[in-house]
Formats: C-alpha cells, sequence, structure tokens
C-alpha cells in the first residue's frame, strides 16, 4: 500500500516537470518570436556600417616657371591594422620580427625612432628632445638610463630572453614607434613607404601568416628638385602623439602626414586638402553599399618666386667662387690670414616685390640625401643643416654706411654737397681711429665710394645712437623679415643691446655703430633688403618665398599674393635716395679688377661692400646692391665667412640673371681661377678702432 502512495507522487511531480518545462519551452518559443524577433533576425542578417576616412592627396610645390619641385607619386605602404594585429603580445612580435626580417633583406627602411643605441651597452642618441619625450612617455624619472628605458619597454611588451639582443632592440623600437604615433583601434600604424614592388609581392603572398598586415595604395611625396632652396622646402611627417592634441581639432587623424618644417610647414594649410568621408555598408561579410558622404578636395599647389635654373647657378657661384680663393689670394689676403674658407650665403630679391628669386647656402645639401641619411647631414662639417642666408648672423661693416648716409640726408644733418674733413686720424674722447688715407674735404657720395671711415664717424656724432638705431630699424634690422618659413631677428648695436650682452656701451661705441662694427648682428637676407628698400626710396616690402596658389593641376590661379609693405622711409626730398645711389654707384666702379668689372653691363649697378671685424685677424667679406640702378630689377647680397673680395660674385649672380629668368644669350663668368688682384690705395676700405683693424 505505501509503495503504491509512493508511485503516485512521483507520477505526480515528474508530470509538473514536463508540464512546466512545456510551459518554460513554450514562453521561450513565444519571446523569441515576437519579443527578441528583432534581434535574432539581426544575428541571421548581420549588418554592420562603417565610415572610412579617405585622404586627400597632398599639393605639390613648383617653382616660378611651374618646374615641380616636390611632387607626388603613387607607392605601397605597410600598414598594421589594429583590429587584426594580434592582441597577445608575443603574437605580435612574432609579426613585427617576420615583417622587418623581410623588409631588412630587401633593403627597406621602417620606421623607428627610439632615442636609443642599436647595440649592447645601451646609450642615449645625441638628440635630448627625444630622450626627454622618451622617459616622459614611458613615465620614467628624469635620471633613467638607457637600460632602465630598454628594461620598461621590454617588460611592457613581452619582450623576454628568447628573443635575441638584436630582436630585442627591433621589437623595443618598433613597438615604442607605434606608442608615439598612438596606434590604437582608431588609429593604425605605418611601418614602411614607398616599399618596391617586388617586396609588396612576397609580403602579400606571406599575408596568411602576418595577421594585422596589409598594403595600402598612397600619394606618396616625391623630391623633384632637391637641390633648390632645400631648407625652405622643408620636410613632412607623421603625427605623434602630443602634436594630435592640437591638430585633431583642425580635422586631422593620428596617421596623417603633417609638413614639418619649411614651406611644407608654413603653407600646411593650403597643401593638405580635405580628406573624404566614405560610409560603408556590410551584410554577412559583404559590402552592399559605398556612399561618399564628404568628397576628397587635393591640396592646392603653391609657387614660388624662386627660379630653380637661377638657384642652381647662383649654388654654383657661391660653390665656385669658395673652391677657387686660393686663386683669388695675395699679399692682402696673407696679411690677413685668409687661408681656407668654407662658408657663405647670396640672396637676390625681385627689388619690386622683394619676392626671393634665389637664396643659397655654403655648405648646403640636398633634401634627398636628407631623406636618406640625416645622420649624415646633422654632423657634417660646417653645419649645412643651418641655412646662412636667413640665419646666419655677422656684422655689415661698410655696407651699414648706406643707413648712416640715409640718416643724415634725410634727418637734415647733411646735405649733398656738406662735407668733413678727414685727415687719416680722428681723435675722439681719447682714442685715435684712423682712415684708410687722407682723403681731405668729402661728401657723401665719394665717402660710399671710397668708404672712408672718418666721414660716418664725424656724422653719428651729430645723428646719435637713437637716431641711427631708429633708421636701422625702419631699415628692417634687429627683427625677423617676416619671411613665410621664419628667420634670424638678429638684434642692433645700441645700449639696449650692450645690456642684455652684458657690456659696457662707450661713447665709441656710436662711432663703431654708424661703420657697421659694435655689436651688430645681421642676416644676408635682412641686407638684401636693405639695397631692396633703397632701391624702392624707403618703402620696405617683406620677403617672401610664395608667389600664387593654384588648383592641384596647377591650370586654374586661385591667388596672387600681392606684396606687403613692411614700412616706409618717407624721405624729406627726392634727393635722399639718389645721393645714397650715386655713392653706390661709384662704388661699383672702385677697386674691380677687369675680370670681374661692373663698368661694361650696358647699364649702372649700385653695390656697397664691406669686411667686418670678427677678431683681430678674422674678418667676413660682405656685399650688398641692386641692377639696373636706374630701374631695378634685383636686390643681392652676399657674404663669405673669414674671407675677402666676394664683391667679385656681383658681376657673375648679375650675368645668371640675365640668363635664365630674362632668357638672354649670356654666359656667366667663373669667379677665380689666374685672376691677378689690383689694390687701388685710395679706395681700399679699411675700418680701424681704438684697439684693432679691420679692411672693408
Amino acid at each position: 500500500m505505501k509503495h503504491t502512495a509512493f508511485s503516485y507522487v512521483k507520477l505526480t511531480l515528474a508530470s509538473m516537470l514536463v508540464l512546466l518545462a512545456g510551459c518554460a519551452c513554450a514562453w521561450r518559443l513565444m519571446k523569441i518570436q515576437i519579443v527578441e524577433s528583432d534581434t535574432y533576425t539581426a544575428k541571421r542578417i548581420s549588418t554592420q556600417k562603417y565610415t572610412q576616412t579617405i585622404s586627400a592627396t597632398r599639393g605639390e610645390i613648383v617653382d616660378s616657371s611651374g618646374k615641380a619641385i616636390i611632387e607626388n607619386k603613387v607607392g605601397y605602404n605597410v600598414i598594421i591594422e589594429p583590429d587584426t594585429f594580434p592582441e597577445d603580445n608575443a603574437k605580435g612580435n612574432q609579426v613585427l620580427l617576420s615583417l622587418t626580417s623581410i623588409l631588412d633583406e630587401n633593403s627597406v627602411e621602417w620606421s623607428t625612432s627610439l632615442p636609443i643605441s642599436d647595440t649592447q651597452p645601451y646609450t642615449f642618441t645625441d638628440d635630448e628632445n627625444a630622450v626627454s619625450k622618451l622617459k616622459e612617455n614611458l613615465k620614467m624619472n628624469v635620471y633613467a638610463t638607457a637600460d632602465n628605458c630598454m628594461d620598461k619597454l621590454k617588460s611592457d611588451y613581452d619582450i623576454d630572453d628568447s628573443y635575441t639582443p638584436e630582436q630585442q632592440r627591433i621589437l623595443a623600437g618598433i613597438r615604442y614607434e607605434m606608442q608615439l604615433r598612438g596606434f590604437s583601434l582608431s588609429n593604425r600604424f605605418t611601418l614602411a613607404e614607398d616599399v618596391p614592388l617586388n617586396v609588396v609581392t612576397e609580403l602579400k603572398e606571406r599575408g596568411v601568416t602576418l595577421p594585422g598586415m596589409d598594403i595600402v595604395e598612397e600619394a606618396l611625396r616625391s623630391v623633384a628638385q632637391g637641390d633648390v632652396v632645400p631648407h625652405e622646402i622643408g620636410t613632412v611627417g607623421p603625427i605623434y602623439a602630443e602634436e594630435y592634441e592640437k591638430l585633431k581639432s583642425e580635422g586631422y587623424a593620428l596617421d596623417d602626414t603633417v609638413g614639418k618644417s619649411g614651406i611644407e610647414r608654413a603653407m600646411e594649410s593650403t597643401l593638405r586638402g580635405t580628406d573624404g568621408i566614405k560610409e560603408i555598408t556590410v551584410e554577412n561579410g559583404i559590402v552592399v553599399s559605398s556612399d561618399m558622404k564628404t568628397p576628397v578636395e587635393a591640396g592646392k599647389t603653391v609657387q614660388l618666386t624662386v627660379n630653380s635654373d637661377y638657384q642652381r647657378e647662383l649654388q654654383n657661384i657661391l660653390d665656385g667662387f669658395i673652391n677657387n680663393f686660393d686663386s683669388l689670394r695675395d699679399s692682402k689676403t696673407e696679411q690677413l690670414g685668409l687661408k681656407k674658407i668654407s662658408c657663405g650665403a647670396i640672396v637676390v630679391l625681385d627689388a619690386k616685390t622683394a619676392g626671393v628669386l634665389g637664396m643659397v647656402t655654403a655648405p648646403t645639401y640636398n633634401l634627398e640625401d636628407y631623406k636618406v641619411d640625416y645622420e649624415a647631414i646633422l654632423n657634417a662639417e660646417n653645419t649645412p643643416l643651418v641655412n646662412r642666408a636667413t640665419d646666419g648672423l655677422y656684422r655689415p661693416g661698410s655696407t651699414f654706411k648706406t643707413i648712416t648716409a640715409t640718416a643724415g640726408l634725410n634727418e637734415q644733418i647733411i646735405t649733398g654737397n656738406s662735407t668733413y674733413f678727414c685727415g687719416h686720424t680722428y681723435h675722439f674722447k681719447d682714442h685715435d681711429y684712423n682712415c684708410t688715407g687722407s682723403h681731405g674735404d668729402i661728401a657723401v657720395t665719394q665717402a660710399l665710394r671710397v668708404s672712408c671711415n672718418i666721414f660716418f664717424y664725424k656724422l653719428s656724432e651729430e645723428l646719435t645712437i637713437d637716431r641711427i638705431s631708429e633708421y636701422a630699424t625702419k631699415f628692417g634690422l634687429g627683427q625677423s623679415t617676416g619671411l613665410e618659413t621664419g628667420d634670424a631677428a638678429g638684434h642692433l648695436s645700441n645700449q639696449e643691446t650692450f645690456a642684455e650682452l652684458g657690456a659696457d656701451w662707450t661713447v665709441g661705441q656710436v662711432l663703431q655703430s654708424a661703420i657697421g662694427q659694435g655689436e651688430w648682428a645681421v642676416t644676408p637676407l635682412q641686407m638684401a633688403n636693405v639695397a631692396c628698400t633703397i632701391a624702392n626710396n624707403g618703402t620696405r616690402y617683406e620677403p617672401h618665398l610664395v608667389d600664387s596658389i593654384w588648383d592641384y593641376s596647377h591650370t586654374t590661379k586661385l591667388e596672387q599674393k600681392e606684396p606687403v609693405v613692411a614700412d616706409q622711409i618717407t624721405p624729406v626730398n627726392d634727393d635722399v635716395f639718389q645721393y645714397v645711389e650715386n655713392g653706390m654707384i661709384a662704388a661699383s666702379t672702385n677697386n674691380f679688377p677687369t675680370r670681374y668689372s661692373l663698368s661694361d653691363l650696358g647699364f649702372d649697378v649700385a653695390v656697397k661692400t664691406g669686411t667686418p671685424q670678427v677678431s683681430n685677424r678674422v674678418q667676413d667679406s660682405f656685399f650688398i646692391g641692386y641692377a639696373p640702378a636706374d630701374d631695378p630689377e634685383i636686390a643681392f647680397a652676399g657674404v663669405i665667412e673669414g674671407g675677402e673680395y666676394s664683391k667679385y660674385m656681383i658681376r657673375s649672380i648679375i650675368q645668371a640673371y640675365e640668363k635664365t629668368v630674362r632668357g638672354e644669350q649670356v654666359s656667366v663668368d667663373a669667379v677665380g681661377a689666374q685672376t691677378t688682384v689690383s689694390t687701388d690705395t685710395t679706395g681700399t676700405e679699411t675700418t680701424t678702432s681704438a684697439t684693432s683693424t679691420s679692411t672693408h
């Protein structure tokens, strides 16, 4: 009886469980069919939408005649896609080592900027900024060693001792570069650019074993003329994480390329273009639609004022003078101890606009070499990375007398006929200051011709240093010229500068400053603009490199850059600049050997030379000028460090302009080689202070 009752209970319980299970299944089925039908439909038909950024082609940079200096070419880049790159560090490291092995075997460079030596014992490189950035990014203290930084990278990315030391350094370098470039799910990493087609083929064949690796076809920056104003053209490069905070608000992505220096940086907003946005719809892994939401707009082409043929001629003139300087040496250079020279600069401006027609420096470099071996250029002798035309600071010497003369005439302290007496020695405040000769009573035009120091000493007493400084400022000294790519401001020679330098200002410094000695610091570009200002009767324009903006294909001009007036020296009468010009024309006929004569060019040339002291036995050689004097087309300046006779380049500079810019059948005379130097004692320009002497 008891057994029967127990069986009944079990049967009843089982029936209830079956009923409950049935109800649960019914409820689940109803929920699937009614409540969650949308979810299961989505799982059955998987639809995804995402956006893709289409990079704009960067605008090109061309010279004044439209010849490409920087252009674009189609190339292949190796990238690491974050969504398919292994999250496991060990697997990711293996992919990176396989990739770099293939690239190395084919001599393809890949991205790394870790400022640590390639081999042990590890040391930091000389790039202090990069080292500081490394420690900051790794959250290391300032005293961290290169070994400490390597250990941190190895720890962060599971780079253990199963890897060889060489592999450890490779992985640390790439992992740090990926970190620096902000590698993340929203930002891919470019490992190598402009990869040869044979390497692309090999990588694609091995793609299955290289998860995360992809090959993309992109427009790559290409150097068409790497020897044309390389310092001013500049470079492009990747955006680093610390830059991105500022640039992301301007629409940049972390994997974009941005101008880093020169025109590439100064004209970034013009060159970059506008990226396109494409919306892609994928169903079950198949692209079903692709809509361009924002069209791609290529960057604009920037046309420069620089004539590339003229630029090349100027570089040849400068290099030729430096290389042939031995043939110019004579008793004067021997007395001064002038031997080998290596450095100098020439600037030529359009006299009507101050547009840069040519600007060369020595030593220099080619942008192609810069891309291939930056370290070699960085460590080369005489700092070729410095553009002496824009950033070299020098005393102007007697070229400054044009400014002192302008101030004296415009302040009506002198007229064109006023004279000062030069008796070779001038006694001032217990010191004697000498001139090159005894010029007797001399007026401003002749004083400029023979560079009479005593004339300008006496004039400076009446002018005072305040008015000399005022006119120097009006002419653009002690400040940036406004060049798009930037330049050195230099400084004036007055009480304020001496105070900043911690030097004592004495009354005799007024005299020295009036003839371009003292503590002036000027660039060749500034002095070319001084000549340009005289040529324009006191109107000073901003020197500039950009002539116009065009569409990408260089068929439609979008904008013509107009000359910008930086300052104006209003002459009190028409004779002010005429007297200065007359003196400069007279100087162009003084003490030039026949081979370098400016008298047979068919027009007058206005020039002023100077040989400012650097030390007791070291001088520079400076010149400024413009031509033709009656209707100026070019204004120019040049300097040779530790040299003499730089003015011998003027004839060639003018001939090269006629040949390349004006298209005339003119041969350009070489400077140097078998030249006999004559010295006219009445025209030799010598500056003598109380303690030292220099020839001008």
